[in-house]
């Protein structure tokens, strides 16, 4: 489906605006609204100096910046005072978009050997949530090292940008930089910013390269592993099982809203 230039402006309002919802990936959220494909092919289109992805891409950075700076901090509200309904809504928005994820990976049926994929990407997902990472970033003097050091920090954080279901802000946190970061960008810290955005852009560019391949040589390996990135990383979104009638209630609507408009969408994406 082709994208206007204001749905796609609208999709990265969503992904922006989701985007430090802990347990809410970037990446998630654009297989969940079925456009995260076209992001790949478009930024590893644009070493070709492709118009029609960089017109795009603005389309949906502008997007995704107006959105982080209009909804996260509501949508962290959400997630603090009504962590329950919040919770189950994006549950029920992943489940929506399975058919989508399904389509593009060109999947007519689940067999044994894509249930194995799936969980392979789940795994994946839970095996990187239990890493014990620390920071070396207690270095604060501009050298070399230090230089290397947030370049190569960058690199990885691009990976959580790129792949579903590993959180940007979670995986800072686990690298221990989160709050380092932070007050970086709060005081305008260009020596720590320039070689972390450098490490950034090389790891966006690297990556994407490596899975437009992935997606146009091994469709359905390459979306059922991602498919299982999002499932394992909604794990910790999920608030507990419903224990009486009023949370039952509470979890069960918000679940049917987020799978009814996450499936309309994708119903037009099919289309």
């Amino acid at each position: 489906m082709k994208h206007s230039p204001i749905v796609t402006f609208l999709k990265g309002l969503i992904v922006g605006g989701t985007m430090l919802v802990p347990g809410v990936s970037g990446g998630s959220m654009a297989i969940v609204l079925g456009i995260y494909d076209k992001l790949i092919h478009a930024v590893s289109a644009l070493t070709r100096l492709d118009k029609a992805s960089f017109f795009f891409l603005c389309a949906f950075s502008a997007g995704g910046g107006l959105g982080i700076i209009a909804f996260a901090k509501p949508l962290l509200h959400f997630m603090e005072t009504y962590p329950i309904p919040t919770s189950y809504f994006f549950l029920g928005a992943v489940a929506g978009s399975v058919p989508i994820t399904f389509r593009q990976g060109n999947i007519s049926r689940l067999s044994a050997k894509a249930v194995l994929y799936i969980l392979l990407g789940v795994v994946i997902v839970a095996l990187f949530a239990a890493a014990p990472i620390d920071g070396l970033h207690a270095q604060t003097e501009v050298g070399l090292f230090f230089l290397i050091l947030w370049i190569v920090t960058g690199f990885v954080a691009s990976i959580a940008l790129i792949l579903p279901g590993i959180s940007v802000s979670y995986l800072l946190y686990l690298l221990g930089v989160y709050d380092q970061i932070l007050l970086a960008i709060s005081s305008l810290s260009f020596s720590l910013l320039i070689p972390l955005g450098g490490g950034v852009i090389a790891g966006i560019v690297a990556t994407t390269k490596l899975l437009e391949k992935a997606m146009s040589r091994y469709p359905q390996a390459t979306y059922l592993i991602i498919l299982g990135f999002v499932l394992g990383s909604m794990w910790e979104l999920f608030p507990g099982v419903p224990t009486d009638l009023l949370s039952l209630v509470s979890a069960v609507v918000p679940l049917a809203a987020g799978f009814a408009v996450i499936y309309t969408l994708s119903k037009q994406e099919l289309s």
